[in-house]
């Protein structure tokens, strides 16, 4: 008999911001709702937003992107270094600038350039950064997250704006269910699923957001080309790509969208590509493709109950393929350089 593959350092370092977001997220939630309200108050002036953040920053301003929408806040997600070389106008909007160390090199060329606006304001892991010092920040639980690629900090940063969407007259209560009561679901079948596959593509809809954090993380942690489209911009060409050697992860929530990701999932599977779902939308599953199913939920209550079940996936996947997954070899946890 073979002794198991020793867990390497780098995915011990995540399984252990892993056992604490979910309390690092209920107790930022709590402690945040006075600045929380502060931001709210400037949106409801303003009704425009900009979420500025890089890497997994981003993927959070995408994630929330279509909630504040939803309230009817012009909001839109960029990344902070498309702002810098080509910006849109910061008058009469709320701006997020998003960094958990609040220490990037992006975020310093800001404001040393900018110097931000009125309406400014922070999500960050670190009271004492330099974005906690230029600008009045919503301060996550639990300092800066050590380990490579974004688990701890997403989770944190999503609920920091849980508080404000809170502040907003949304009801967290599903959310914070998700977080005090993680639905556990099997990533086992899509491991199986996935594991002939040379590379990833997620996509969604108003999911779209999740679906690039996981694949962000897959990338980083399998040093495979993991990458994500809308599902609208998959259908319009990229297809092309599809066939048994890639893999077509999928994120369908009990909303309006539902019925488009379904008809992907369905010309996905008629590629022979590696179709998993994660799915909290309460239709039939598709044939063919490898379902995770979660509790009926939407927006933030079903991206709380999907988001440690990718995370758990991207871990064990990069696992499979690399002996010391969650060790960058390119890259640095903060990054410093432009």
């Amino acid at each position: 008999m073979t002794s198991p593959k020793p867990r390497p350092a780098g995915l011990l370092a995540i399984d252990r911001e892993m056992a604490r977001q979910n309390g690092d997220a209920l107790a930022s939630f709590a402690e945040n709702a006075g600045m929380a309200a502060r931001v709210a108050a400037s949106l409801e002036r303003t009704g425009r937003l900009l979420l500025l953040g890089m890497g997994g920053s981003h993927a959070v301003g995408r994630a929330v992107e279509p909630l504040y929408r939803a309230l009817g806040i012009d909001a839109i997600a960029l990344p902070l270094s498309e702002q810098l070389g080509q910006g849109l106008s910061l008058d009469g909007r709320t701006v997020i600038m998003t960094s958990q160390s609040g220490e990037s090199a992006e975020v310093l060329r800001w404001f040393t350039e900018t110097g931000g606006n009125s309406e400014t304001f922070g999500l960050t892991l670190e009271a004492g950064s330099f974005l906690a010092r230029k600008a009045p920040s919503l301060v996550g639980v639990g300092g800066t997250e050590l380990a490579f690629a974004a688990t701890r900090s997403l989770t944190v940063t999503l609920s920091l704006h849980l508080a404000i969407l809170a502040a907003l007259g949304e009801h967290p209560g599903g959310a914070l269910v998700a977080l005090q009561l993680p639905e556990v679901v099997d990533v086992g079948p899509a491991l199986k699923a996935l594991a002939d596959v040379d590379t990833v593509v997620t996509s969604g809809r108003r999911l779209q957001g999740v679906a690039e954090a996981l694949a962000l993380g897959l990338t980083e942690l399998s040093r495979r080309p993991c990458f994500s489209l809308e599902g609208g911009q998959l259908r319009h060409g990229p297809m092309e790509m599809l066939g048994p050697n890639i893999g077509v992860v999928l994120f369908r929530g009990k909303d309006p969208t539902a019925p488009l990701v379904t008809a992907m999932a369905v010309s996905a599977v008629e590629t022979g590509a590696a179709v998993v779902i994660f799915d909290s939308s309460d239709e039939a599953p598709v044939a063919g493709a490898t379902t995770l199913a979660f509790k009926p939920a939407t927006g933030m209550d079903a991206i709380f109950a999907m988001l440690p079940t990718a995370q758990r996936l991207m871990i064990a996947f990069a696992d499979a393929r690399v002996d010391d997954a969650g060790t960058p070899v390119r890259s640095t946890k903060i990054t410093r350089s432009e």
